[in-house]
């Protein structure tokens, strides 16, 4: 399977073979290893909210911004 037959699916069809794909990996035994640098963006943002300067949005104006 390839991206040209990924778009000819709905999406539907797309949702629900992803959740097969999540379903699989969850009940595989290797652990995955999340890489450094989520830690290190994890840690920033903590340190943002903590500090007050970080700033939110509501879940409406994200999606208003991500249609354009």
């Amino acid at each position: 399977m390839n991206i040209a037959d990924i778009k000819k699916m709905s999406t539907v069809e797309r949702l629900q073979t992803m959740e097969a794909l999540w379903d699989s990996l969850l009940y595989e035994n290797e652990k995955i290893e999340s890489p450094e640098w989520h830690e290190k963006i994890l840690k920033e943002r903590k340190a943002k909210i903590k500090s007050g300067k970080a700033k939110f949005i509501s879940l409406s104006k994200l999606k208003a911004s991500r249609i354009r």
